[in-house]
């Protein structure tokens, strides 16, 4: 039973890869960066809006994944270095959209290196996270594991190559292997749909704070999302 929540990574994971390849540029001198071709209007525009709502929607994912592991039982120093690796990602995102690479190079470098770099570290930490308790049950699907490991592993391979083709340099076959990092980390967090299938749905608690009056019944409120 597939609920709600695993609508949210599915349509990220679908409307990121869909519109960044909506984003077009002349490719007459050469295959080019992704951050080439959102520099420009109209192109821009769809760029930053693009990556800042595919930036909230990852950053909402990563929250569930760690109220997920949460009531699983993982942790919390090690769920909370997830879940902040996970959202350096997401602010990463939004960096590399709001300061385009023609206007602010140097922000949009870090914004760049939070989004792959960081991408790619929060789904190592997670396989790392299930090789630990392999021996307890596992959410999601047992094929989840396997395949996830495959395309970290073809990430962190394209993300070295990359590097080393930049400073070769051979600029095209470099930008094509962000291409591809880029669509490696969108399935990533698609793969999350099947993690959030055995999710009913997630409910916002709020709590008084300690110095506060106490407040009339109920003690608290929750909200069903």
């Amino acid at each position: 039973m597939w609920g709600y929540l695993s609508v949210l990574p599915a349509f990220l994971a679908f409307s990121a890869i869909t519109g960044v390849w909506s984003v077009s540029v002349n490719l007459t001198e050469g295959f080019p960066y992704i951050s080439l071709c959102g520099s420009y209007p109209p192109q821009s525009c769809i760029f930053s809006q693009l990556l800042n709502m595919g930036a909230a929607m990852a950053a909402w994912i990563c929250i569930i994944r760690y109220h997920q592991l949460r009531d699983w039982g993982v942790g919390k120093w090690f769920n909370r270095l997830i879940l902040w690796t996970g959202l350096l990602c997401a602010l990463g995102t939004s960096v590399v959209g709001n300061f385009q690479q023609k206007n602010q190079l140097h922000m949009h470098l870090v914004g760049a290196f939070f989004a792959l770099f960081m991408g790619n570290s929060y789904f190592w930490l997670q396989l790392i996270l299930v090789w630990c308790t392999r021996r307890l049950p596992q959410p999601g699907a047992p094929w989840v594991g396997p395949l996830r490991l495959g395309l970290c592993s073809l990430c962190t391979i394209l993300l070295v190559t990359m590097m080393i083709l930049h400073f070769w340099p051979l600029r095209s076959a470099s930008a094509a292997c962000e291409w591809a990092i880029a669509m490696l980390l969108f399935a990533l967090f698609g793969l999350f749909a099947a993690d959030f299938s055995c999710l009913d749905g997630c409910t916002l608690h709020l709590q008084p704070g300690r110095l506060s009056s106490p407040p009339a019944s109920p003690t608290s409120l929750q909200i069903h999302l």
